[in-house]
């Protein structure tokens, strides 16, 4: 960690007796006492230097104490799925993200998808996708 040497002016302020104004003029330079200062460069991850700002709420945070505890923690559930990034089912990469209500789009292979309101693929559309192949199954054996 490199240590660099800061000057730092120390400000003399002077009173005068016909005003209660302080006096931080460039002509009273050479009067501060200059004093040196290691200054401790910044590491490179600054997440580490991040507190975390929320305990509960997260994205909820927004509204505050509005609307109540129990609307807040059902919303807070829609809001993360919804801005999450979901594994695309073409390229495999985890770029889709959503555009619109039910519209889908990966960034990586450039597909628009449609799927649910929230996430990409609801429970209903999962359910279909599995009747529809056992029914595949069944007429192709």
């Amino acid at each position: 960690m490199a240590v660099t040497m800061w000057l730092i002016a120390c400000t003399v302020y002077e009173r005068f007796p016909h005003d209660h104004h302080r006096c931080n003029k460039p002509q009273h330079i050479d009067k501060f006492p200059v004093i040196a200062l290691p200054l401790v460069k910044a590491p490179q991850d600054e997440t580490a230097l991040q507190t975390k700002r929320t305990r509960k709420v997260g994205v909820t945070g927004k509204y505050g104490t509005r609307y109540g505890a129990s609307l807040r923690k059902q919303v807070k559930k829609m809001e993360i799925t919804q801005h999450a990034r979901y594994t695309c089912t073409f390229c495999g990469k985890d770029s889709v993200k959503r555009t619109a209500v039910g519209i889908w789009h990966c960034s990586s292979c450039k597909k628009t998808i449609a799927g649910g309101a929230w996430t990409v693929s609801t429970t209903a559309a999962a359910t279909v996708r599995s009747t529809v192949r056992r029914l595949r199954e069944i007429t192709e054996a």
